[in-house]
């Protein structure tokens, strides 16, 4: 018990360093927003009107005293109103969030099925033409850039076979199936080069386990080759894959901003893009401290399942 008290405190002090990193690193930038905002025709803003704008929105204020309105603002779970339009940020990332989960959900479970089972099979035959066919593809997939990637399956899938729409974004709850054939593309792209990352974690553990003593002693005993495999091999060698993934979905989270510009998939991304343009604080600030939150918590998860099944982490 002692030993997850300190890990998650550990993770509420990251979670804090991210927060204060967040704010300088906002608050440093050169320029002004109010002035950004009141130039948004092209003009120069009345130096008065920017005063006013200033104070309205909280900029005039010294920044320790910002600092302390935004953290405790956050600890109470309101993450601030747009400069832009005014809107709350909390309900607008909360309506967002959804769909990135969505997309990062059905991309890792492609990516699952098709990075484990390649590995598995790969590792049985290191030597054989499938491995070295699969190594191929893997290096391949995982250099290659996801906004090449994402056109070429448009323009492969959309405008050449028709089989898919190119982009968009509709509810579930109003076109249940037309929500699926846009969610096909974009998902299948960031599984892609994910799946090649699966894949090499899954070759490499297999490799090293299949040699150890306990598989001789359960090929020696009769064990099936197929419950070796599965039950013994990969049960023992999924860890560093669990590790590896739990990492990328959280990395995923803040790095589907180009999936979601070329797919026009209406998630966090495009938010996180607009609230950067405009220098509106409260919504890139509350981006990230979500996406923050969520790879934190996925740090922390790992951790805990590695406490769990192996005594020796918790020591």
């Amino acid at each position: 018990m002692g030993w997850f008290v300190r890990r998650l405190a550990q993770s509420l002090v990251m979670l804090w360093v991210v927060v204060s990193l967040v704010f300088l690193s906002i608050h440093f930038v050169p320029g002004d927003p109010a002035e950004l905002l009141l130039a948004q025709d092209g003009g120069s803003p009345d130096p008065l009107m920017v005063q006013m704008l200033r104070e309205q929105l909280g900029l005039d204020r010294p920044l320790p005293e910002q600092y302390s309105h935004n953290v405790m603002g956050i600890l109470r779970g309101d993450l601030g109103a747009s400069m832009v339009d005014g809107s709350s940020v909390g309900q607008e990332v909360m309506r967002r969030l959804p769909r990135t989960l969505e997309l990062i959900a059905a991309a890792g479970i492609l990516s699952l099925l098709i990075g484990i089972p390649a590995g598995v099979l790969s590792a049985l035959r290191p030597r054989g033409r499938f491995s070295r066919g699969a190594a191929v593809v893997a290096g391949t997939a995982q250099s290659m850039p996801v906004f090449v990637l994402g056109t070429l399956l448009v323009v492969l899938f959309a405008q050449v076979l028709g089989w898919l729409p190119a982009g968009g974004f509709v509810p579930f709850s109003r076109d249940p199936g037309k929500h699926l054939q846009l969610l096909v593309l974009p998902a299948a792209t960031i599984a892609i080069g994910l799946s090649a990352i699966v894949f090499r974690i899954t070759r490499t553990s297999m490799l090293d386990v299949l040699p150890l003593d306990f598989i001789r002693t359960a090929r020696a005993k009769g064990v099936p080759a197929r419950r070796v495999i599965i039950r013994h091999a990969l049960r023992n060698a999924l860890m560093p894959v669990i590790t590896v993934f739990a990492l990328q979905l959280g990395g995923l989270l803040a790095g589907t901003v180009l999936v979601e510009t070329v797919f026009n998939w209406p998630g966090l991304s495009g938010m996180l893009v607009a609230g950067v343009n405009a220098r509106d604080y409260p919504v890139v600030t509350g981006v990230l401290v979500v996406v923050s939150a969520f790879y934190i918590g996925l740090n922390l998860l790992v951790d805990i399942i590695y406490g769990i099944t192996d005594p020796r982490v918790r020591k």
